[in-house]
């Protein structure tokens, strides 16, 4: 009786014993695989790196490393280069020079305009002068800032005395005239010297000047000016 006991006993030990997994093993063992392979993966990849890696030449080792910088550490700049950091040398793309327009007469033609005055400038080489409405321009714009206005095109350009200048002009005051001539004549000028174009353009004597008066609104004695307010 006491073996039975006994092998009964061992019995329900045996079943009440907690079984062990072996799942767990398997995915070990399939980390420990892979990490084999991908070993062997990489190492192929290294040496052919290794044999595609050429070696590097003792010159390029012995080279100094190019230093553009000056004492205080500011880059200097090259020769060619402008205050801006534009290349003045090389390749430059060249103005296309425009063609010389005249008319039979060998007259440049050209029409300025400035507020609401309106010119035609006829211009041709001459000894320097300028005919407004068939008057003279000191009797025409007879103050001395008006002809000033009139010859600055032939200051900047250098061909002061060089060019006769005949202009009809009408429409607004003498201040607006002085500016439609002066705008006549500088695009004579370049059609005559297409050279010069750049050099008058620069000034902006090419422009036409968009101001002009504002017009008056009602409920006000001008543009902007209100009538005088009396509180009694």
């Amino acid at each position: 009786m006491a073996d039975k006991e006994k092998k009964s006993l061992a019995d329900l030990a045996k079943l009440t014993a907690e079984p062990e997994a072996p799942a767990a093993e398997a995915p070990a063992a399939e980390a420990a695989e892979g990490t084999e392979t991908a070993e062997a993966a990489e190492a192929p990849a290294e040496t052919v790196e290794a044999t595609e890696a050429p070696e590097a030449p003792a010159s390029a080792e012995a080279a100094p490393a190019r230093d553009d910088r000056d004492g205080r550490g500011r880059r200097e700049k090259p020769e060619d280069e402008n205050k801006d950091g534009v290349l003045t040398q090389g390749p430059q793309i060249q103005a296309i020079l425009r063609e010389q327009q005249l008319d039979k007469q060998g007259r440049a033609y050209a029409t300025g305009r400035r507020k609401d005055a309106v010119a035609r400038v006829w211009l041709k080489p001459g000894t320097g002068k300028i005919t407004v409405n068939g008057r003279d321009q000191e009797v025409y714009f007879a103050r001395p800032t008006l002809r000033l206005v009139i010859n600055q095109v032939f200051d900047i350009a250098d061909r002061k005395g060089q060019y006769d200048v005949i202009a009809t002009v009408s429409g607004g005051g003498l201040s607006g005239q002085a500016g439609a001539v002066r705008h006549g004549i500088s695009t004579a000028l370049t059609r005559y010297e297409p050279a010069l174009r750049t050099t008058v353009k620069r000034e902006g004597f090419l422009t036409r000047d968009p101001r002009v008066v504002e017009r008056k609104k009602y409920g006000k004695a001008k543009a902007r000016r209100s009538f005088q307010f009396s509180k009694r």
